[in-house]
This record gives C-alpha cells, sequence and structure tokens, in this order.
C-alpha cells in the first residue's frame, strides 16, 4: 500500500507537464499565481484525476463525503432494523455489530472531515481573495488518500462473502477498545478486517492532517491585500482554528494507531492486559484525540452558521470579536476535557475533579456563541429560506445538545448515564443535530454558486422540516431510552417494565425518527440531482439579494464576475462551467 500510495503521489507531480495552467516549475508555491483558465482544462475523468484546482477538489470531496454519508445512514437503518423490537433478529447479532462499527467510523471519519474540507476546498481561498490554495499538488494527495482509506474501513464487507478468506468486518465499535481490538486472548478481534479498519483509518488521518496544514499556510499567507484578521470571515477563522486542532490530534490517533497494529501483528504490549501502558493507555489516547475531534467537526459548521444567519438577518453578526474570541477559547480548552470519557475507569477523584471542571467550562465558550446567533436573528429581518431554517435548527439542536453535555460533563451524573443511549442521543443531537444541519445549510446557500442553479425551494422546505421532526424523535427518544438504563451498543433488548414495554416504545419511536429522516434525505438528494440537471442557468448572481443588505462578500463576486463572462460570450458554456469554473 505504501509503494502504491508513492507511486500515485509520483504519478500527480509528473502527469501535469502537459497542462500549460498549473506550470511545473512552479510548484503551486506559497503566493504563486497560478492564473489557469477554465477552457485549458482537460475534459472528462483525465479532469478530475489529475486536477488541482482547489473548486474541482471541493466537488471531489463533497461527493466522496456524501456517497460515505449514504453508506453510514444505510447502515444505521438497518440496525435500527434490528431494534424495532427484542430480539429482533433481522440481520443478527455480529452483522449488527459490524455495523455499528463502521457507522461511526464512515460518519465521522469518512463523512464529517471530508464534507468539512469540501466547504473549505472550494470556498476558503474565494471568501479570503486567494489564487488557489497554498499547496496545490499536495492538495491534491490529501483528497486521494481518502478513497483507498474507505476502501480498507468497508473491506471487511467486501471480503465476508469470501469463505476461504474468513476476513470478516470489525466489529470492535468505533472507539476500538482494548483488550477487545488488540487481538491477542481469548474474546478479542483477531480477525484482519480490524486490521484493514486500522489501515484505512491512518490513511484518512495522514489526508486530514496535510489538508490542514495547507489550510493553515492558505489563510495565513494568501490572503489578499484587503483581508486582514479584523475582517476575516468567521468561516475561514473555524477552518484554522479546526487545522490548529487537527495538526496536535491526528498524529496522535495515527501513533495509537500503530502501536495497536504492531501489538496485534508483532506480539508488543502496548495495551497488553497486566503488561506494558495497559488497556487504560488506549482510552487516554483515544480520547485525548476523540475529544478535541468533536471540536474539529463541530467548529467549521459554527463558522458556517456565523457566515449564513447575517446574511438572511439583514445586519452583521453581532459580537464579532467575541466569536472569534470563543472559537479560539473552544480550541484551547478542547485538550482539556477527554478524561471526561473516563470517569467510570477508576482513576484518581482528584484528576477526575479537574476534568469535570474544564468540561463545564468550555460550554461558556460555546454559549458565548449561541447568544450572538439569537441576538443576529432577534434584531435583524429574518428570512425564512432553507439555509436560515437550517441555521435555526442548527441553534435549537445544538442547545439541547449542549445542555445534555453539561450532565454528562457532571462527574455524578455520568457514572449513571455512562454507556446507555443517553450518550448516544447527547452525540448524535451533536453530530446530526447541528454538524448535519449547519453542512445542509451550506449546500443549500451555496447551491448557485457550485452549480449556477437553483433547487426547488419547496422540496427544500420539506426536507429541513422532515429532518427537524425525525432528528428530535430520534435522539429524544434516545435520551428517555439512556434515562431508563437501556445500555448503548446492543443488538437486542428485553427490560419489562410494567404492563407496556416502554422500552420497546422508545426504541420504536427512534427507529420511526431515523425513517422520517431516511425520507427527508432521499428528497433532498432527488431535489439537488433534479435541479442541477433540469433547472434553468441563474443569470442572476445575487439570488439571496446580498447587496441591499451590503453583504456581498467575495465568494458571491467572484460568481458575479464568473456570471458576466459567461453572458458577455453568449452564454456558451454556462451550464457546464457550474460544476467547473
Amino acid at each position: 500500500m505504501g509503494l502504491l500510495l508513492a507511486g500515485v503521489a509520483v504519478w500527480l507531480t509528473r502527469i501535469e507537464d502537459w497542462r500549460s495552467y498549473t506550470p511545473l516549475a512552479g510548484g503551486g508555491a506559497v503566493g504563486e499565481e497560478t492564473g489557469y483558465a477554465h477552457e485549458e482544462k482537460p475534459s472528462g475523468i483525465i479532469r478530475w484525476l489529475t486536477t488541482v484546482d482547489h473548486k474541482d477538489i471541493g466537488m471531489l470531496y463533497g461527493a466522496y463525503a456524501l456517497i460515505a454519508f449514504s453508506v453510514g445512514g444505510i447502515m444505521v437503518m438497518l440496525m435500527r432494523a434490528e431494534l424495532i423490537a427484542p430480539a429482533t433478529d433481522v440481520i443478527g447479532a455480529e452483522f449488527y455489530n459490524s455495523l455499528l462499527t463502521s457507522h461511526g467510523i464512515t460518519m465521522l471519519f469518512l463523512f464529517g472531515t471530508p464534507i468539512l474540507s469540501a466547504f473549505g476546498n472550494y470556498f476558503v481561498p474565494l471568501l479570503i481573495g486567494a489564487d488557489d490554495m497554498a499547496f496545490p499538488r499536495i492538495n491534491a494527495i490529501a483528497f486521494w488518500l481518502l478513497p483507498p482509506g474507505a476502501l480498507l474501513v468497508w473491506g471487511g464487507f467486501f471480503t465476508a462473502p469470501i469463505a476461504s478468506l474468513d476476513i470478516v468486518p470489525a466489529q470492535t465499535a468505533w472507539t476500538m477498545y482494548t483488550p477487545l481490538s488488540a487481538g491477542v486472548g481469548a474474546g478479542t478481534q483477531a480477525n484482519v478486517g480490524v486490521d484493514f479498519m486500522l489501515l484505512g483509518l491512518h490513511l484518512t488521518g495522514v489526508s486530514a492532517t496535510i489538508g490542514a496544514i495547507n489550510f493553515i499556510a492558505t489563510i495565513f499567507a494568501e490572503r489578499g491585500p484587503d483581508v486582514n484578521w479584523a475582517n476575516l470571515d468567521m468561516f475561514s477563522w473555524t477552518m484554522l482554528t479546526q487545522s490548529g486542532l487537527i495538526l496536535f490530534a491526528f498524529p496522535l490517533l495515527g501513533s495509537a494507531l500503530i502501536m495497536l497494529l504492531l501489538d496485534r501483528n508483532f506480539a508488543t504490549t502496548f495495551f497488553a492486559v497486566g503488561e506494558g501502558g495497559g488497556p487504560i493507555l488506549w482510552q487516554h489516547l483515544f480520547w485525548f484525540f476523540g475529544h478535541p475531534e468533536v471540536y474539529i467537526l463541530v467548529l467549521p459548521p459554527m463558522g458556517l452558521v456565523s457566515l449564513i444567519i447575517p446574511k438572511f438577518s439583514d445586519r452583521k453578526l453581532f459580537g464579532y470579536k467575541f466569536v472569534v474570541y470563543s472559537t479560539l477559547a473552544i480550541g484551547v480548552l478542547s485538550f482539556g476535557v477527554w478524561a471526561h470519557h473516563m470517569f467510570a475507569t477508576g482513576i484518581d477523584p482528584r484528576i477526575q475533579a479537574s476534568f469535570m471542571a474544564v468540561s463545564l467550562a468550555i460550554a461558556i465558550p460555546s454559549a458565548v456563541k449561541t447568544f450572538n446567533w439569537t441576538t443576529t436573528m432577534w434584531g435583524g429581518n429574518v428570512k425564512l429560506t432553507a439555509p436560515m431554517l437550517f441555521c435555526i435548527g442548527f441553534v435549537s439542536n445544538f442547545i439541547i445538545g449542549g445542555v445534555t453535555g453539561v450532565f454528562l460533563a457532571s462527574i455524578p451524573v455520568n457514572l449513571v448515564l455512562h454507556d446507555t443511549y443517553y450518550v448516544v442521543g447527547h452525540f448524535h443531537y451533536i453530530v446530526m443535530g447541528a454538524i448535519g444541519f449547519a453542512v445542509f445549510a451550506g449546500l443549500y446557500y451555496w447551491y448557485p454558486i457550485f452549480t449556477g442553479k437553483m433547487y426547488q425551494k419547496k422540496l427544500a422546505k420539506a426536507h429541513f422540516w422532515l429532518t427537524m421532526i425525525g432528528t428530535n424523535l430520534t435522539f429524544f427518544s434516545m435520551l428517555f431510552l439512556g434515562y431508563l438504563g437501556m445500555p448503548r451498543r446492543y443488538a437486542t433488548y428485553d427490560f419489562p417494565l410494567g404492563p407496556v414495554n416502554i422500552i420497546t416504545v422508545f426504541h420504536q419511536l427512534a427507529t420511526l425518527g431515523a425513517l422520517i429522516i431516511f425520507v427527508g434525505q432521499v428528497i433532498w438528494v432527488w431535489n439537488f440531482v433534479q435541479s442541477w440537471y433540469e433547472a434553468p442557468s441563474m443569470e442572476d448572481a445575487d439570488p439571496w439579494s446580498l447587496k441591499e443588505s451590503g453583504q456581498f462578500t467575495q465568494e458571491w463576486q467572484w460568481h458575479e464576475r464568473r456570471t458576466e463572462t459567461a453572458i458577455a460570450d453568449g452564454g456558451a458554456g454556462s451550464e457546464s462551467e457550474a460544476g467547473e469554473s
């Protein structure tokens, strides 16, 4: 695999000799004027395989992430079918555990981080007035590490039907706790499918780290002359902070994965019971990455919401400096909260108290942001477009997810609710109810830029309401399941609590909510694809009337110049340019 990746890297650096729009001698260095034009790009599959244009790479990231989102969604629908009644045997416990493991990894590593990189690659250079990312070829390499990573993560599902290989999907859960994942001893996961998954995760971590370096270099060194730290947009601020977190968190995950692979394959004892570092070492290493990862995923969506809400409130973001400072505060504090995942492991109570204090303190900058978003809307002229509806949904879901997280930061409450469905409900209020909603807001807001067309607005609002209702029905039911004592990661259950099995009722409500979410996403996919192919091209470069409120920002100015050029050329190629320019 290493030789293959090295060969791909060499090929990518040499294939461009014949391409005039990215001179090989320039190397894509910081500050370089690339000056390439759409007409000079190769067409068809060659274009997408060799492109170093930040907009094309953003589209590749987006397509990859949405495929992963679909795969992860199908996985969870199968899991919810298994849980619709006690002792249901739709897919079986072992396959359920495999789906549980792959669903978490798919949504966090194959969808969450790449979809934010899609927005970042496409729009950060436009927002800051840069020609491209600082290192275009490295940017391409970062993306092309992801497809083999996904194939390795899902590799066990491809090999499972081949009985002679005896390779099945990993069943370790996404946290990969040792000794279960160490593969040494009775009852552990010794199959090669776990090694596939660990190698795939390692590739996604390398990709994220390379991308983070590129974002930092771009935002520091490539800003236009009229963009400074005082007027840098909030999305770029959050991408910069996220990139800093990635630089500190992902290399640690990579190191832990290598140690786990060595334990599994070369008889080392990093995580061996009673030897070396022991199983608790894995939890420390994993959660030192794992909790900053939550903020790696949620900070750019916060930036999207901070960018979009003012556009549809007809006023600037209230308290810009406080939003910036709270972003930086979250970045710093996020590395001091990891052990609140380990209150039940028996670590020193004095250490537990310090982590409880920081875990409670990190709620303050999040509350500052919520206050600023609410105040921006309160004093503005709110327009309930699809992007704005998803932003409002983000704020409301984020409040529920944040408040339920404060309870988990308290040691005595955590000990009661640890490893119950309450944790699942809280976590999904953040990753689906907040991050997912912000992603949809960004996709709808910038849809006219990356397609040159407009989606069907009624279908977009139907998508919002179905997703909002389904999200709250599913995850609020999980909060109640946690209070009733239902443990997470179980493929079956049977807790008779009176004449009506209330556990079954809440599981069925959660499954109904998941089905409603699924229907909403089908509408969304249909709307986006059908509008992309059949909607008429827009000649108005200001579909949201941003000029009226003085918020016609740089990415829209770029879009206007592109639109005017297409009209001046007689409209030729305007439809194809929607995805190419």
